[in-house]
């Protein structure tokens, strides 16, 4: 029985789990979306939502705690730099996980966990680029692709004139 055990052993032992953990975390915070699987993508939402945490109290102490779990001195400068100050009016839930599906070579289920911010402050700058609100109306997209019955009317079409280049080339 594991009573009162909480989290998960991901199949290693304590100090390869706390290592594995400490990379993953790393490599979340600098390039803000990576894939992996679910079970190290939960236990890797719990550690990142902390370093945001400290990234947002901003004193030294948090800075030498972030440290501690960080694997680069890099990535804290843009913890604490970049990414807390985005999160200054959020309480909590940093990142999102997004199921992909399953993984080739074992099939083991795979999500993507990324930073919640990055698509909202992309948007942003859309909208402030744009400048205007977009006019009612048929939205601009790919154009609908043509039915069976027209490919098949444009292929009787393009029939009778092969048929005569074929005839003029004999």
């Amino acid at each position: 029985m594991r009573h009162r055990k909480a989290g998960r052993k991901l199949g290693r032992t304590s100090s390869h789990l706390k290592a594995t953990l400490r990379n993953l975390v790393t490599s979340l915070l600098e390039h803000e979306k990576i894939e992996t699987t679910d079970a190290k993508a939960k236990e890797l939402r719990k550690i990142a939502d902390k370093m945001i945490t400290l990234g947002k109290r901003g004193d030294l102490h948090a800075r030498r705690q972030a440290l501690s779990v960080i694997m680069s001195k890099k990535v804290v400068k843009k913890l604490f730099e970049e990414i807390a100050p985005r999160f200054q009016n959020r309480h909590g839930g940093y990142t999102r996980i997004m199921k992909v599906g399953r993984r080739l070579g074992d099939n083991a289920p795979v999500s993507i966990i990324e930073l919640v911010g990055e698509g909202e402050a992309k948007k942003e700058k859309k909208k402030k680029a744009a400048g205007k609100k977009e006019k009612p109306g048929r939205k601009k997209g790919p154009k609908p692709q043509p039915g069976l019955k027209e490919k098949k009317a444009a292929e009787k079409a393009a029939a009778p004139e092969e048929a005569k280049a074929e005839e003029t080339n004999d």
